[in-house]
């Protein structure tokens, strides 16, 4: 006998702001040409030895590797040097989904501070826990790996 489950389609929007020291060049380029650097192991899908890597252009990847295992996290939408990215991404039951996921980082400076904007809007199977799971995973990784990555390395 086939087994089915029908389950509420719902929407959520969620946005932090992480404040770093540095440039928004500085910046800029540690969130797209150094992820690699500071993608935080428990972010690591693939076994902590994967390559995390980001391709900076419409239709690039924000995927990980790890020998023949590949997981696409994000395609881009849309990319502003030194403004702002839109990336759109897709979360299969497995990972709590199935769920999209539209996730824009921007940049403003300020000084010698620069603030990282993530604002993100999901879409499908949505639960509460997991839009708090999302969120603070995101400000956890922004926080912990990105703005120590650019703080430390000036």
């Amino acid at each position: 006998m086939a087994e089915h489950q029908v389950s509420e389609v719902r929407a959520a929007q969620y946005s932090i702001e992480i404040h770093i020291k540095g440039t928004r060049q500085r910046v800029w380029r540690g969130l797209t040409d150094q992820l690699g650097t500071w993608w935080l192991p428990d972010f690591h899908m693939l076994g902590s030895d994967s390559l995390v890597t980001f391709e900076p252009h419409a239709g690039g990847r924000l995927f990980e590797q790890n020998g023949d295992a590949e997981l696409l996290w994000y395609r881009v939408l849309a990319i502003s040097p030194l403004e702002s990215l839109s990336l759109v991404g897709h979360c299969t039951p497995e990972f709590g989904g199935p769920l999209t996921t539209m996730l824009t980082l921007s940049l403003r400076e300020a000084g010698e501070q620069t603030t990282l904007v993530v604002n993100d809007a999901l879409f499908g199977v949505v639960k509460d826990q997991q839009v708090e799971s999302l969120r603070s995973g995101w400000e956890s990784l922004f926080s912990d790996g990105l703005k120590r990555h650019v703080e430390a390395n000036g």
